[in-house]
């Protein structure tokens, strides 16, 4: 759920992926009685595995010797649109913290996010981002963070389970017929399986559907003249609500858990009760740190797009290291230190990049794991040409998608309201998966008129 205006190519690598937006405490206190700038950072989300947590540690030790006059506090915190907006106000975040794409505008506008622009401009590869990355994270020449782990939707599922239902894993299915037609034949011939099921919760609902619909080239929200009109009453979001409803009340092939968010269907995934299901490029990530998923049994294609709609495309997103408006000018200055080489000296220096993929790859933890670039695809190919011998994913099992995702047409997320958007289609979503006879168009008319007065209500 985190969005870029529009974003070209594919994959880097990162310890924190998609969802893993982490890290949360009260901000620092500065210059302390020792003499150095104290500041706390994100680390992981709660219930990664020791493994991922003693490569995060180490990467801050290195920190702190490049850098003795800072002293680096991580903190565990997972982001979720519901709380996110209260744990802000309550004065709990560190002094380095997360937010998605989709939230970075809103969030800076209000003034909860510092400006550092002095402190990106400062950085030397400060003129190479990709400008339409670093545009979600600015207001006119003002800079309040600095974009990382950008990731496109894909159809992630198990190659394991596949086999087991007499399904090809390196054939997997390129239109929704062929989704349905593959969850349906693993559900009826591998007993206690959901074949394919969304998100349903936390705003994640809502999510998925908006992916679903633009990849058969809806829009959730439409601009003209300035002016958004939302537009979740759309003959192709109906679609892609009819494709649940004929899923779980003909096929019977989604299962019977219809209250699912972003870490319960990866629980549920890792745990071998779902086939398939929609995420983002870079989840192996949280898959293999919080669920035990063996890489090898993973797959990750592209989700079908209608090649017949030329707006049909792919929903792209990630997230925006940011830091505390609480946090002093020193403070601010190590901040950003810390997200340069935390975020993004992997992707620009051959021995940063090296030394990162080593520590995840001695910690068990993936590398090379699909996502987009910050920069470019010359810049991306030469990180992942340095770090080749560290790469331990099968790239075969990813290839369906990173052979494809280079001429994708990607689409950013909705930018108006977008989490009260996604929260209020959840319902819709869980509608239909628990009443047969549920009146989508009445649902999304009522989505239409609650979300539109709040765009209205921004003038």
């Amino acid at each position: 759920m985190r969005s870029p205006r529009t974003i070209a190519a594919v994959a880097a690598i990162t310890i924190a992926g998609v969802g893993l937006l982490a890290g949360c405490s009260g901000s620092g206190s500065g210059d302390s009685s020792d003499g150095k700038v104290h500041i706390t950072v994100a680390s992981l989300i709660p219930g990664s595995d020791k493994a991922a947590f003693k490569a995060f540690d180490d990467r801050v030790k290195e920190f702190e010797k490049a850098n003795p006059n800072i002293v680096i506090k991580s903190e565990e915190y997972q982001w979720t649109g519901p709380t996110f907006s209260t744990q802000l106000a309550g004065g709990t975040l560190p002094d380095v913290f997360n937010v998605p794409f989709t939230d970075s505008q809103s969030l800076l506008q209000a003034g909860q996010l510092a400006d550092i622009t002095k402190e990106v401009k400062a950085l030397s590869y400060a003129g190479k981002f990709n400008e339409n990355v670093l545009a979600v994270a600015k207001s006119g020449d003002k800079i309040y963070g600095i974009p990382y782990g950008p990731y496109a939707m894909g159809l992630s599922y198990n190659r394991e389970i596949f086999q087991k239902a007499g399904l090809d894993p390196d054939k997997p299915p390129t239109t929704w017929d062929e989704v349905r037609q593959d969850a349906k034949t693993i559900s009826e011939k591998v007993p206690g399986v959901a074949g394919y099921m969304q998100m349903t919760q936390g705003n994640t609902g809502g999510w998925e559907l908006t992916t679903t619909t633009y990849a058969r080239g809806g829009r959730m929200e439409t601009t003209d003249g300035g002016k958004t009109k939302v537009t979740t009453n759309n003959p192709v979001t109906k679609e892609a609500l009819q494709f649940l409803h004929d899923l779980r009340w003909e096929d019977n092939s989604v299962g019977s858990n219809f209250l699912l968010d972003w870490s319960g269907i990866n629980q549920a995934f890792g745990a071998g009760q779902i086939a398939m299901y929609p995420s983002g490029s870079d989840v192996l990530t949280s898959l293999v740190q919080q669920n035990n998923v063996d890489p090898k049994t993973y797959g990750l294609t592209m989700l079908p797009i209608d090649s017949s709609n030329k707006d049909a495309g792919v929903l792209v997103g990630g997230n925006v290291a940011a830091v505390s408006p609480k946090s002093n000018e020193a403070q601010k200055t190590a901040a950003v230190k810390w997200i340069d080489f935390y975020y993004m000296q992997k992707l620009l220096n051959q021995d940063q990049a090296i030394a990162d993929a080593k520590v995840l790859a001695k910690s068990n933890q993936p590398v090379g794991v699909p996502t987009l670039p910050v920069f470019d695809k010359a810049t991306y190919d030469q990180t992942m040409s340095w770090i080749k011998p560290e790469v331990n994913i099968p790239l075969e099992n990813v290839a369906p998608f990173t052979d494809k995702i280079f001429d994708a047409n990607l689409v950013p997320e909705p930018n108006k309201h977008t989490q009260e958007l996604y929260g209020a289609l959840d319902a819709v979503v869980q509608a239909v998966l628990t009443d047969k006879n549920a009146n989508i168009d009445q649902l999304l008319t009522k989505v239409d008129s609650d979300i539109q007065k709040l765009v209205d209500a921004d003038k």
